[in-house]
């Protein structure tokens, strides 16, 4: 199976998303190839397991092979298409970092990859219906076991987390901890720091990067 390069010739408008995977490497993938349905379960477990080694086209083919389902996922539980764009932007940023994990907790690689995209958007709902009367309700379709991006952060102290965010510039320190901490969405902060959409998602996808080389460290 050939992998799809960085520009998708499939490319439709608002099906397109920019994943940021490096500080040198912004990659642009697309939901509508018509190659997707074609991928197996074994192409699947060796994409992820060739991006646990940091290959960014076995990352684009993951996107290319996966994306449609997932969207459909986060689609479903945010019930807000330009929502669940931004959550599944969110969700494969958490694959590229999580990769390595997937050998051992014996699940199916699809499997995997929806629980996590499924928590990734609860959490999103969660977040919007804070304070809200239904909010219990929707914790419940929560799964019961932390998905991998939620381990890594019980796993890092807060002290060490305020550190890394203070390296970082005040506005976007303040841009991640509104949207990752306390729930905003991006276009609540952008409309506040009155800066266009695409900037702020800019914005956070660098200051993420800056802050998980700084958490590593």
């Amino acid at each position: 199976m050939q992998h799809i390069a960085c520009r998708c010739k499939y490319q439709r408008p608002r099906e397109s998303l920019r994943i940021a995977i490096g500080a040198h490497c912004d990659l642009w993938f697309c939901r509508t190839n018509p190659e997707a349905d074609l991928a197996t379960r074994e192409d699947i477990e060796t994409y992820i397991g060739r991006v646990a080694l940091g290959d960014r086209a076995a990352f684009a083919a993951l996107y290319s092979a996966t994306s449609a389902k997932l969207f459909g996922v986060t689609l479903r539980v945010l019930n807000n298409r330009a929502e669940a764009d931004d959550a599944l932007q969110e969700v494969f940023i958490k694959v590229w970092r999580a990769a390595d994990r997937y050998q051992t907790n014996g699940l199916s690689p699809m499997t995997w990859l929806i629980t996590i995209a499924r928590n990734h958007a609860i959490d999103r709902l969660r977040a919007r219906k804070k304070g809200q009367a239904g909010l219990d309700e929707v914790a419940e379709l929560a799964d019961s076991a932390p998905g991998p991006e939620q381990q890594a952060i019980a796993s890092s102290a807060r002290a060490q987390i305020n550190d890394c965010l203070d390296e970082l510039p005040k506005d976007r320190a303040e841009a991640v901890r509104r949207v990752y901490l306390d729930g905003d969405t991006y276009q609540d902060l952008a409309d506040a720091m009155q800066v266009p959409l695409n900037t702020m998602r800019t914005w956070l996808r660098r200051s993420l990067i800056k802050l998980k080389d700084c958490l590593s460290q």
